[in-house]
């Protein structure tokens, strides 16, 4: 039997080590032949799948690069001395498939999700394994902190039951502002941070005139014409940047091109995502319509990465590179240096985005308080991080390991406190916020599935 664990243990390995873009496609087009798609279009599918997570990992190579620099330049400018840098998902998902627990979220994590569909607790359908590193962070790091394994496992267990209730609750809101009908993105920063969006806009509701302020990408673009374009924002915001950082124009300007380039190229190898998800979407639609009926209602999970590709989420992502920086900057006791995360900060306040409908002034304020949340409970965790990466071989003795996805996870920091209780007032502080961020949520997205549903009616 234990040969037999650690001959999974290294193919599961093998195959995540490859990354996402190798990954997926492998199991969208065994994925796609299994539910009836011919070999030739699965194939086809996976290959532009993958296509898309390579365009996209060179975008966000090329970000990560380039304000990476800039961001650390800015924080030397102002005379802040942050004493540990922060690795970011990439880190981060590297050091938890080093974890046991990681082998076993898999299967697990997919027999929960069959479960729960089967008792109708879920709608959502997940094929995103590889984000499910996501959930077997949460069992990885309860496992180093506690050494228990059960609490680990039952920490894949809990995290899972969210991410597919997640799945079920943001389904209405990528339908009516993503147009992405039957799809869903249950993993990660974008689905566990939306709930506060959804508290932030109930608060803004009920602020007479504040209510009234919209400003987007798209509405500036009716106003100014081409200086509101996404490739011209992107320009000018990078630019700013640049110099906020002690750029010269000839580091400025090339820095600014470069975002330009951000604001064009991420939606085009979205759509390459998208192109290669559509047959087995389809497939899959008419495969539960045959089995459960016309009416039959689920959602396929995607990464998060599909959501990229809107110029509201991307000029929210720039813009949060600085504010994420002085949010670390102001906030009291806080050790951490935004940085392997800062080229992604679009995960975190996407969901967001489609929360406000597009609002850019209501995404600025609740991605403020995402990203400040974020970052006070990846400071709470560092000595958890730090343990788990010790254990799995990741860092050596003495050193530390701080990231805000996952890291800032308020799922992970509450589930872990509940074990440890090594912060009462910290748990029952981020306990009691979520709660009511999650109540709102549900109260949200009930109204945004009745405004859909009024709509097709009139159509």
């Amino acid at each position: 039997m234990t040969a037999f664990l650690n001959g999974c243990y290294f193919v599961i390995n093998y195959i995540i080590d490859m990354g996402a873009s190798v990954m997926l496609p492998i199991i969208i087009s065994i994925l796609a032949i299994i539910i009836g798609v011919k070999p030739g279009k699965a194939i086809r599918s996976g290959l532009m799948i993958g296509v898309g997570f390579v365009g996209m990992s060179l975008i966000v190579d090329m970000m990560n690069d380039n304000m990476g620099p800039a961001a650390q330049a800015m924080a030397e400018r102002l005379g802040v001395s942050l004493s540990i840098v922060e690795v970011g998902w990439p880190g981060m998902s590297g050091v938890t498939w080093g974890s046991i627990i990681a082998t076993i979220a898999i299967p697990l994590s997919i027999a929960i999700n069959l479960v729960m569909f089967g008792l109708k607790l879920t709608k959502t359908i997940n094929i995103d394994i590889w984000n499910v590193w996501h959930i077997a962070f949460t069992g990885a790091i309860a496992y180093a902190v506690t050494g228990n394994l059960l609490i680990g496992l039952l920490g894949v267990a809990v995290h899972s039951i969210f991410t597919f209730k997640f799945g079920d609750l943001w389904a209405p809101l990528l339908t009516d502002y993503f147009e992405l009908d039957g799809l869903t993105t249950p993993h990660g920063t974008s689905a566990y941070m939306a709930p506060v969006a959804c508290l932030v806009d109930a608060i803004i509701e009920r602020i007479p005139g504040v209510r009234k302020i919209n400003f987007s990408v798209e509405g500036l673009q009716e106003k100014i014409g081409v200086l509101g374009e996404p490739v011209v924002i992107g320009f000018i915001l990078g630019t700013i940047i640049g110099f906020l950082a002690g750029y010269g124009p000839q580091e400025a300007l090339p820095l600014g091109i470069k975002m330009a380039g951000v604001m064009v190229l991420m939606p085009k190898v979205i759509k390459c995502i998208m192109d290669g998800l559509l047959p087995i979407s389809e497939r899959a639609k008419e495969l539960m319509h045959n089995h459960f009926g016309e009416d039959s209602d689920f959602y396929i999970g995607l990464d998060p990465a599909v959501l990229l590709g809107d110029p509201e989420v991307v000029t929210a992502g720039i813009l949060f590179i600085p504010i994420t920086l002085l949010i670390a900057i102001i906030m009291p006791g806080n050790r951490i240096l935004p940085f392997g995360d800062l080229a992604t900060i679009g995960f975190f306040i996407a969901i967001a985005v489609a929360v406000h409908k597009g609002n850019l002034f209501r995404t600025l304020i609740s991605g403020t308080c995402i990203m400040t949340m974020t970052v006070w409970i990846a400071n709470q965790t560092v000595e958890w991080t730090t343990k788990l990466g010790t254990s799995v071989g990741a860092i050596e003795e003495g050193a530390t390991l701080a990231a805000m996805d996952q890291g800032g996870c308020p799922i992970t920091y509450v589930f872990v406190q509940l074990f440890t209780r090594e912060n009462i007032l910290g748990l029952i502080v981020i306990a009691a916020i979520y709660i009511v961020c999650l109540f709102f949520a549900v109260m949200h997205s009930k109204a945004r599935a009745a405004e859909l549903a009024a709509a097709e009616d009139e159509f």
